[in-house]
This record gives C-alpha cells, sequence and structure tokens, in this order.
C-alpha cells in the first residue's frame, strides 16, 4: 500500500474509534498476507508474517525472512485513541423539554472545536455471551450546541464546564432510549449489552483541501496518521530483501489518557510479544535480551507545526513547516525519548528515504506534551527515538496537516524498519 493524502482520508473515515482503527489496519494486513493470532493460542515457530490485536491495541511483525532468533528488532510505534467526547455508563438526561446524552471528555479534548458538529457514535458493546459487538453510526444523532451569544456573560471567550456543558442533544422528548436504539443498530438485544465502550465522531468527511490541494483536513490526524504511515511503512518491509533487523509494528490504546490500561504503553504488550516472537523461532530468554539490546523504537506521533496566527508560542529556533519532512522531536526533560543517538539513527532513515528531516524543541516556558517513546523505552530497555509529521489544531475535533508529508513520513518509517 503506497501512502497517500486520499489513502489517509480513507483510513481515517474508516476507522472512528480505536477498535475500528485495529480493524482496518487488520484489514488491510490480511491483504499484505499477514495472518491474525490469538494471545490465548500457541503460536506458530514457522517465519510468516502475523498480528495480534488486544482490544484497541495491535500489534503486527514481519518474520518471513527471519532465521536468527537474536537478530535485533527495528519497532515503529504509534497509538490508536483521540480526545473526543465519550458516553457516560448512564447516558439519558432531560433538561427543559430536551433529551440529552451526558457526554464526558476523553484525553486532552479541545472542547470548544467539538461544539455545533454533527456527531455519530462508534465503539463496543461487551454482551452477556462474552462476545464484543463493534458499533458503528455515521448518522447525524447527536449535537452538543453553543451558547448563543446575546447569552454570553463575556462575548470574547465563553467557558466550557466539562461535566455541564458538552452533553449532546438527543431528542425532543419522543426518542427512544440511547443505549437501547444503539444495541439495535449493532443487531443485539439491548437486555444483552452489559458494557460499553462508546464514543462520539465528526461526520464530516476528511478531504485533501487546499488551492493546490496541499492539506489534509481530517479529525484524529493525531494519531491516526502515524497509524497509517507505520502501517505502509511494515508492509513496504515486505519488499525488500533485507533480513538483519525483524520489522515489528505496534499500535496501544489509551495514549491520551496515560497509557496505564492493560492494553496501553505501560502494559506489557510489547514486552510479552517480543518474547513469544523469539519463542517462537526457537530462541529463549537469553536471545530475547540479547535482540533487546541491538534494537530501536520509532515513537510516531504527530508534531507541532509552526502557527501562522501565534508565531510567538514556538521555539523561534525551530520552526517546523508542513509538506517539509518528518520531523525529530527532542525535549531535555525526556518528555520525548530522543537522545543523540538515536536522533542520529533516524537522521540516517530519512537520509535512505530521501527526504528533509525537521528537528523540533518546545518552548522552554510552556509545559510539553509527551508520547508513548519515554514509557516504551522504560518498560523495554530499547533505545527510542520520538518522531511524527507536522499538523495544526492538535487535539482539535478537526486538525490540518501537509498532503505532501503523508509519503514522507511512510519513507521514512519505512527505511528506519529495514535500514541498509
Amino acid at each position: 500500500m503506497a501512502a497517500t493524502a486520499t489513502g489517509l482520508c480513507e483510513f481515517i473515515d474508516a476507522s472512528p474509534s480505536p477498535f475500528h482503527t485495529c480493524l482496518t489496519v487488520a484489514e488491510r494486513l490480511r491483504a499484505a498476507g499477514y495472518t491474525e493470532l490469538a494471545e490465548a493460542d500457541r503460536w506458530p515457530g514457522a517465519p510468516g508474517r502475523y498480528f495480534t490485536v488486544r482490544a484497541g491495541s495491535l500489534m503486527a511483525w514481519d518474520a518471513a525472512g527471519a532465521t536468527d532468533p537474536a537478530a535485533p528488532f527495528r519497532i515503529v510505534g504509534a497509538h490508536t485513541d483521540s480526545p473526543n467526547l465519550r458516553v457516560k455508563q448512564h447516558p439519558a438526561r432531560e433538561v427543559a423539554g430536551w433529551q440529552l446524552v451526558a457526554l464526558a471528555p476523553y484525553g486532552g479534548a479541545w472542547l470548544n472545536s467539538w461544539l455545533d458538529r454533527d456527531l455519530g457514535v462508534s465503539g463496543r458493546l461487551s454482551l452477556r455471551d462474552g462476545t464484543h459487538h463493534l458499533v458503528r453510526i455515521d448518522e447525524p444523532i447527536l449535537r452538543v450546541p453553543q451558547l448563543a451569544i446575546h447569552l454570553a456573560d463575556d462575548r470574547a471567550a465563553v467557558k466550557l464546564d466539562p461535566q455541564r456543558h458538552v452533553n449532546a442533544v438527543w431528542g425532543d422528548g419522543r426518542s427512544p432510549d440511547f443505549l437501547g436504539y444503539v444495541a439495535g443498530r449493532a443487531g443485539v438485544e439491548p437486555r444483552d449489552v452489559l458494557g460499553f465502550d462508546l464514543m462520539t465522531h465528526d461526520l464530516a468527511p476528511s478531504a485533501v483541501t487546499g488551492l493546490g490541494r496541499d492539506f489534509v483536513s481530517a479529525p484524529r490526524l493525531d494519531n491516526q496518521a502515524s497509524c497509517y504511515a507505520a502501517l505502509a511503512a511494515l508492509v513496504a518491509t515486505a519488499t525488500t530483501t533485507r533480513s538483519r533487523y525483524l520489522p515489528v509494528l505496534v499500535l496501544f490504546d489509551h495514549e491520551e489518557v496515560g497509557s496505564t490500561s492493560d492494553h496501553g504503553a505501560q502494559s506489557d504488550l510489547l514486552l510479552t510479544v517480543l518474547e513469544r516472537i523469539t519463542l517462537a523461532a526457537g530462541g529463549d530468554r537469553e536471545d530475547l535480551l540479547r535482540r533487546l539490546a541491538g534494537s530501536t523504537l520509532a515513537s510516531a506521533d504527530m508534531a507541532h507545526a509552526t502557527h501562522p496566527n501565534y508565531p510567538d508560542r514556538h521555539e523561534p529556533g525551530h520552526q517546523i513547516a508542513v509538506n517539509a519532512g518528518p520531523v525529530l522531536k527532542v525535549q531535555p526533560n525526556l518528555r520525548y525519548a530522543t537522545d543523540g543517538r538515536t536522533a542520529a539513527t533516524f537522521a540516517q532513515a530519512c537520509d535512505q528515504a530521501g527526504v528533509a528531516l525537521q528537528r523540533y524543541e518546545h518552548r522552554a516556558d510552556l509545559p510539553c506534551g509527551s508520547t508513548i517513546g519515554p514509557m516504551s523505552a522504560a518498560r523495554t530497555g530499547i533505545p527510542t527515538v520520538d518522531v511524527g509529521a507536522p499538523q495544526l489544531a492538535m487535539h482539535s475535533a478537526r486538525e490540518l496537516m501537509g498532503a505532501r508529508d503523508v509519503a514522507a513520513y511512510a519513507a521514512a518509517l519505512a527505511a528506519f524498519l529495514a535500514p541498509d
């Protein structure tokens, strides 16, 4: 799969939740010759291309040409979740004759960007029989209305209370029970739904925009653009004859809320799967430790482009442009995991791919966000580099990146996975 701006739009529109992102990636991996393995099964020892899914996280690896159980890994990691508004456990509310669905912000959602948008619902239903059903409603059934300007105390800035001001209008008193409706759309009996993970998504389709089709305007660029580029990079390694490294893709859920879950970056998922890859190839724990010592991980998460309306919010010596190549992210207090060794490794990958490299540092007087990079490095002992593609409006309901950066990002990650 060649990485393109149009392809990214299609990927994002197919993937409104972390569960759907894993489904989309799994479908494309199967089409590329990968076989799904369940964690509860015994894994085959034969060389091949495989993947496994744990809830909203996924790992894939290309061991088709692997013969040495101590060959080091090259790993690209990203995350499947994005800030949004999620459905509360008791969602039904009624206020002033309006039927509402109670919502709560997930992660660092930029709340004002979710107002006055037509919203659908997606996620997962957990049933009485132990099965889980994905649900996706791409219809404008929810909307969080803005306050009229005539009713605001301060017209310059309406402050949003996440408890009171982000509940969605659902009906006028005649609409059915919300959870019952969602269950019906999933084709299951409402009484069989014992748990759910439901969230909203903006229904405006992703688009390649600008006079010269220079931009991608889409929801969830942070971090589905990285998932898409990393997937394209992994699939591209199948066309190479290099076998010095074993390429691995890991996509974690829950990065936006700290990664502390059974399938987040602070879980055992990465180390467990790397160990099982080694055991399946006939190696032992000694081989695994040798592999880890020679491995490198790229934490792929989106980067801040310099904002043309707020240039003063950026480090003046590190201006970042869209359509100018991937971004190496450095932060001296280790909010990013990059050090000199790993920076050099990614710079070499960009040279190999023939793409330009930009270097980003955050303003020293502003708090800096983080990624799966530092925690993955600490969990595994694998030297890690933090990289991304530049974008504007991070954590907004709709974000913006450069169209030409999509292919450049994927090419750099492919070269990282399979260095000369």
